[in-house]
């Protein structure tokens, strides 16, 4: 299993709640079988999201869409404040 882990600032989290809720098709065509929505207690406009994949090729892939699609694409993330931070983690056992 592969997770995209996706750290960024917000500006608003019921605005990027909303668009993230838009993209839940595109979420599951993608392979992502579970999601986890994180917030720091000192920090509310900050969200960490991590997002599982079971196929090896489903989390590059859907970060090049993210990369391409939503963030790249002003109107596609209004809610972003600055540019996300992403790693690709696989899990050990």
């Amino acid at each position: 299993m592969q997770t995209l882990h996706i750290e960024h600032a917000i500006v608003d989290f019921d605005l990027w709640k909303r668009a993230f809720d838009g993209q839940a098709e595109a979420r599951t065509r993608a392979g992502v079988v579970a999601y986890r929505i994180l917030r720091p207690l000192d920090d509310a406009k900050y969200i960490v999201v991590d997002l599982d994949f079971t196929d090896a090729d489903g989390a590059p892939a859907f970060l090049e869409f993210l990369n391409e699609k939503v963030w790249a694409v002003r109107a596609n993330s209004p809610a972003l404040a600055g540019a996300p931070q992403t790693r690709i983690l696989s899990l050990e056992a």
